[in-house]
Parts: C-alpha cells; sequence; structure tokens
C-alpha cells in the first residue's frame, strides 16, 4: 500500500471499489488492515476489508479487500504527511514481503503504491527507492525503469542521481544494457515481436556533431551500433526536442533516456493520471504508480486511483503475457 502517511493508502481503498479489477485479478493488498480500515470509514467505502494470511492467497475465491497485515501502526501517532521511522519501517516490510511472495511464486505480480524516499532513509535503508530495493532483494544483477501510458514509453539509462552526475554515470555498456534490457522487456512483457526503439540524445541537437558536447559520438552511438549489430531494432541518438513526439505519434514502441527529467517530464505531461511505472529485468512482474506520495494532499479524500488502477491492469496482463511468453520458449 506504500507509505502509509501518504495518498497510498486512499488510493488502494478506492481502487477496490473499481470491479473491472476483480475480472482481470485477485488483488490482495499487503499493508496495515487497521489503518486502511480507518480511511475506509472516513472515505465512507463500502469495500470489506478482511485480513488474510499467505495460505490463503491460492484459493481460487477472492476476497474482495483482502489485506495482508503486517503492521500495527497506531492512528492516534501517525500523522497525515509525516514520515516517521516507524511509517518508513512499515512500508519497507510491505515490498520486502510482496518480492518474497513473487519470488515464491505465491503471487504472479507486485502492484506497489508512492513511497517517500526520505522515510526510507529515516528506517535506516540505503536504497534509493522501490527500484534499486526491489533490484537488490530479488537479486536482479540488470534493471531499468520504465514508465508506460497508451502513447509513450520510456525508459530510463540513469535513475535517481543529481542532474550534475550524468554525463559521468552513461558509459556505452550502461546504454547498451538498457537498450537490451528494453527490447527483452518489449518482447517478453507487452508482446511486441520486434520492437522499435529510439535513444534519446543528451545534449541539444544530438551534439550537433561535436558542437555542444561529445557524449553523442563517444557513448550514445557505439552503444546503438552495437545494439543494431545484435538484431535489436534502434536509432538513436536522436534530437530530444522531436524523439517524444515522434514516439507519441507511433514511430517507436519506446525511448531510452539518459536521465531521469529528460524522460519523465515529456511522459507525465501525456501520462499524468494514467502512467504506469514497471521494473524490468527483475525476475517478478513489478508495476507501479508514476506519482508521489502527494503529502499535500493525504487524508483529504482528494486523490486519483487512476494510475494505481492502470498499474494493476497492466501487472495483470504482463502476467498473462509472460505466461504466453514462457510457454512458447
Amino acid at each position: 500500500m506504500g507509505d502509509p502517511v501518504g495518498i497510498g493508502p486512499e488510493i488502494v481503498v478506492k481502487a477496490l471499489q473499481n470491479q473491472d479489477l476483480f475480472r482481470v485479478c485477485r488483488p490482495v493488498v499487503i499493508g496495515d488492515l487497521q489503518w486502511l480500515m480507518k480511511i475506509a470509514a472516513g472515505l465512507g467505502c463500502r469495500t470489506v476489508l478482511k485480513a488474510v494470511d499467505q495460505s490463503q492467497l491460492a484459493e481460487e475465491r477472492a476476497e474482495t479487500g483482502g489485506v495482508i497485515d503486517l503492521s500495527r501502526l497506531n492512528p492516534a501517532e501517525t500523522r497525515w504527511g509525516q514520515p516517521t521511522a516507524a511509517t518508513g519501517r512499515a512500508m519497507i516490510t510491505y515490498i520486502n514481503a510482496a518480492a518474497d511472495l513473487a519470488m515464491e511464486g505465491k503471487i504472479q505480480a507486485v502492484v506497489t503504491g508512492p513511497i517517500n524516499k526520505k522515510a526510507m532513509q529515516m528506517a535506516g535503508s540505503a536504497f534509493a527507492g522501490h527500484t534499486e530495493l526491489l533490484a537488490a532483494r530479488t537479486g536482479a544483477g540488470r534493471f531499468a525503469m520504465m514508465m508506460t501510458g497508451t502513447r509513450l514509453r520510456v525508459v530510463l539509462a540513469t535513475i535517481h542521481i543529481p542532474l550534475a552526475a550524468v554525463p559521468g554515470a552513461l558509459s556505452s555498456h550502461r546504454i547498451l544494457e538498457t537498450i537490451e534490457i528494453t527490447q527483452s522487456g518489449l518482447v517478453e512483457r507487452f508482446g511486441l515481436e520486434k520492437p522499435r526503439i529510439a535513444v534519446a540524445a543528451l545534449n541539444p541537437h544530438a551534439g550537433e556533431s561535436g558542437l555542444f558536447g561529445q557524449e553523442e559520438d563517444l557513448i550514445i552511438a557505439p552503444a546503438c551500433r552495437v545494439a543494431v549489430e545484435k538484431g535489436i531494432m534502434v536509432q538513436g541518438p536522436l534530437p530530444p526536442d522531436t524523439v517524444f513526439y515522434q514516439a507519441a505519434n507511433g514511430r517507436y514502441d519506446a525511448v531510452v533516456c539518459m536521465y531521469h527529467d529528460q524522460g519523465l517530464i515529456p511522459f507525465k505531461m501525456i501520462h499524468f493520471t494514467d502512467g504506469v511505472n514497471t521494473t524490468l529485468g527483475l525476475p517478478i512482474i513489478r508495476t507501479s504508480v508514476d506519482h508521489g506520495t502527494a503529502y499535500d494532499i493525504a487524508g483529504r479524500g482528494q486523490a486519483d486511483p487512476g494510475s494505481l488502477i492502470a498499474a494493476i491492469h497492466s501487472a495483470a496482463a504482463q502476467a498473462c503475457q509472460n505466461r504466453e511468453f514462457t510457454a512458447s520458449i
């Protein structure tokens, strides 16, 4: 359910009102039952929330609002928008439990609510976010963050690092690896037989033949050439100020981006309410909302569950596609 004091619990309760979810999967919430019940009561929701244990996950009949109850937050001491070490530990516990259940094959996919990175640090975690934590928990050596929507998909070569550190963090090996992970993910998780991948440049006008930077000629272009030699349909480095327009209009199936905001700004301009975060390269299926904890509106009943609903649908679709892909090889 994500950060207990953010909008995660609220959008979980709201999402469970959507009966379409129960036509595509059997959702179970991993979180804090008492806290969720308090939220449901405050929202006037009719969803019946009931504790379930891991042995019940394989049952044919879904429990509407089934909750694996892993924390006992004190409502009197828990304040909206005010993370503590206790709330940080709770949300980390939820993530780890979900990853473990998926690795054990007891669930087919994980959908994560929004978390707060500062709260993770308050709880003693050294990870920068969900993606890094899940990669370590599942033993994934290669992974990438993909944001998906109906019109645009973007994948990040670097994720949560300062902008000033991006050029030094890029290498031909890292970019090639991201291209390969993207290609595999589009085939295995999204059912695209021959995905078309664009690679965004780092500098304006793709470096303008070295006038605005050398990274394109020295780092990005060599990675693209090797990818093409491996049979991947990739083009780049392409000017960032045009490539997203082309991708959103169907020319490419995904854009590999050099840094966080390069990809997420155009993506959220189009998919702010229905975007989905998917982690490629993990041995489990994991999707997430594409927004944060929104502390400013937490507890006010104003949160939009659209991204969470889309993330659940995407996770279910990927689970079905992954089963078909696995059966075909």
